[in-house]
């Protein structure tokens, strides 16, 4: 049975695209890069500490398989995470205002006896934002506990002048790649259709 490791209202809405269903495990993994880690790098040990654990809580089941996946925001080398407060979010949406940044989702499926990975990397361009947008945006309160502080799902949408890249991804459960790692695991039947490359345990 396919288990998904997040508290994340939106990635379940994702992955209840794809027509299989889960269970949920509700987690509570810290969330803190170490000192001089990468970004790239803090993503994917994130979503591989989620699959993990949640794995640990469903050790019972043998056919268990765990979905663990995390998004941050980056820019300029700096992980834009949650927004502690108001004033955060509106710091960072100041940040991002007029220019490009980078939205990396990670996943990790494991199971007793496999481990997968994929990366989704986009791209994500604001148009330049006054302080009228930005306190609008902030009293619809999709901020908040959002990577970025913005939903690109809602009225944020507004905001984005181009994106490149994977439109589920940047709202947090990349579905292609989703896909791909659910098919190397059997759920879904084999296609000839070109896929995401998957990423082994090392």
């Amino acid at each position: 049975m396919l288990h998904l490791a997040s508290k994340s209202p939106r990635r379940r809405e994702l992955l209840r695209m794809l027509g299989l269903d889960f269970g949920i495990l509700d987690l509570d993994i810290p969330e803190h890069p170490a000192p001089g880690e990468p970004p790239e790098e803090y993503v994917r040990r994130v979503a591989r500490e989620k699959a993990g654990a949640g794995l640990l809580k469903v050790v019972g089941q043998p056919d268990a398989v765990v979905l663990g996946a995390d998004t941050e925001v980056i820019l300029d080398g700096r992980i834009y995470g949650k927004p502690v407060d108001a004033a955060d979010a509106a710091n960072m949406l100041r940040s991002l205002s007029g220019r490009t940044h980078k939205v990396i989702s990670a996943l990790s499926m494991v199971s007793a006896g496999r481990e997968l990975h994929a990366v989704s990397e986009s791209e994500v361009t604001f148009a330049s934002l006054s302080n009228t947008d930005i306190a609008t945006y902030l009293g619809t309160g999709e901020w908040d506990g959002k990577a970025g502080a913005y939903a690109i799902q809602g009225m944020a949408q507004a905001f984005v002048s181009q994106l490149s890249g994977s439109h589920s991804g940047v709202m947090g459960l990349p579905l292609f790649e989703t896909a791909r790692l659910l098919r190397e695991f059997g759920f879904f039947p084999a296609t000839g259709a070109a896929m995401p490359q998957v990423e082994a345990a090392r």
